[in-house]
């Protein structure tokens, strides 16, 4: 796989205020890295960088082996942007602006533009004024997957698409990811980046705080358990490595509990002692990781 995306300790300073520090990070061709973190954390930051909007205070950021900030033209040529947001001229229909977005780009698949037509569900005949949150996104959602790039950029694209589209906008991306093309996603549906991403990246503050493929970092979370005895686990709160025991209030031979990955055996061991009937465990998912550096960040 070749490097498309390369970012080495990247810095960006507003005045006092330092909104990005030592942000680190690669994307391969045919990759998919789900980059995520509360409002404010610095994603936004991180994509003007990379779209050579603005200039990195300190570090390097390369696109295709090329400077972001002094080669911006030559790399835009193989590059799509959705923006979370997307501003339309109104008195332009939505299949006029699609494809003034295609020529402006360069090379383009006709075809796939209309078949991206038909796949949204959109109507191109409207005028752009008429269009709702939603419309307005499948505008840059069409132009972008119909364009012939390597690396696509996605910052929050499904704000204001219902389900199917977004299980649409899901198939586009495992498309483009088997034709080989770098995939970067910033999405606030955690679910949709754990489904898409092979690595992901979660910032906080302007920090990268984990950074890895989901079950890299599980090695850092702990498992959810669910368990039924037949005898009452009373001394299982009392053990350092059992976190949040809850008992069931109609029926106290159900129980549920946390406990860390490395620790599974010692779990096991232990609940023997109680004539284990049921027992259920899973990974935390990427929602409940991403909660937890969200919020040591909030304290």
């Amino acid at each position: 796989m070749a490097k498309i995306v390369e970012v080495s300790q990247l810095q960006k300073q507003f005045g006092k205020f330092q909104a990005l520090k030592n942000v680190s990070f690669e994307l391969n061709s045919g990759e998919v890295l789900g980059y995520v973190g509360p409002n404010g954390a610095g994603k936004s930051t991180t994509i003007r960088t990379l779209l050579g909007l603005i200039k990195a205070s300190s570090g390097t950021v390369k696109i295709f082996g090329k400077d972001v900030w002094t080669d911006s033209i030559d790399i835009h040529k193989d590059l799509a942007y959705v923006p979370g947001d997307v501003y339309l001229w109104p008195n332009l229909t939505g299949g006029e602006i699609i494809d003034l977005f295609l020529k402006m780009h360069g090379a383009f698949d006709a075809e796939k533009r209309d078949e991206l037509i038909k796949k949204f569900e959109f109507d191109p005949k409207k005028k752009a004024r008429s269009y709702s949150k939603g419309n307005r996104q499948k505008v840059a959602l069409i132009a972008a997957l119909a364009s012939k790039a390597e690396l696509y950029i996605f910052d929050e694209p499904t704000s204001g698409l219902d389900p199917l589209m977004e299980a649409v906008f899901q198939d586009e991306v495992a498309r483009l990811k088997a034709e080989g093309k770098a995939i970067l996603l910033s999405s606030h549906i955690l679910s949709e980046v754990e489904r898409l991403c092979d690595r992901i990246a979660i910032i906080a503050a302007g920090e990268i705080v984990e950074y890895g493929s989901l079950e890299e970092m599980r090695h850092l979370t702990r498992y959810e358990f669910k368990v039924e005895t037949r005898k009452e686990a009373t001394d299982l709160a009392n053990q350092a490595y059992i976190y949040d025991l809850k008992v069931d209030e109609h029926d106290p031979l159900k129980i549920a509990f946390q406990a860390d990955s490395d620790k599974i055996l010692m779990v096991l061991l232990e609940l023997t002692a109680y004539d284990v009937v049921k027992i259920d465990s899973n990974p935390q998912t990427l929602e409940e990781l991403f909660m937890h550096h969200y919020s040591q960040g909030r304290g």
